[in-house]
């Protein structure tokens, strides 16, 4: 594991501290991992939902009313 030495401001430091303090986490590195984890899996949720909608809009839009849209799911659904 790389080692590095980080700044943080008074009041991120204090909070870190708070979350270590509070037996939550072991150290502030332990910390900072699983904030880095939680954002790097967020972010690649993020790029899931942009593709998705990416392909969506792609397919091209459609002049139907939300009934007909409904109507046709729920016979797609019940076969």
């Amino acid at each position: 594991m790389s080692r590095q030495s980080i700044s943080f401001t008074k009041p991120n430091d204090e909070w870190l501290k708070t979350q270590v303090d509070s037996k939550e986490y072991s150290s502030k590195s332990e910390l900072v991992n699983d904030l880095i984890r939680q954002a790097r899996k967020q972010h690649a949720q993020i790029d899931w939902i942009r593709s998705k909608l990416e392909k969506s809009e792609r397919s091209g839009f459609t002049t139907e009313s939300k009934e007909e849209i409904l109507k046709q799911s729920k016979s797609l659904l019940n076969g």
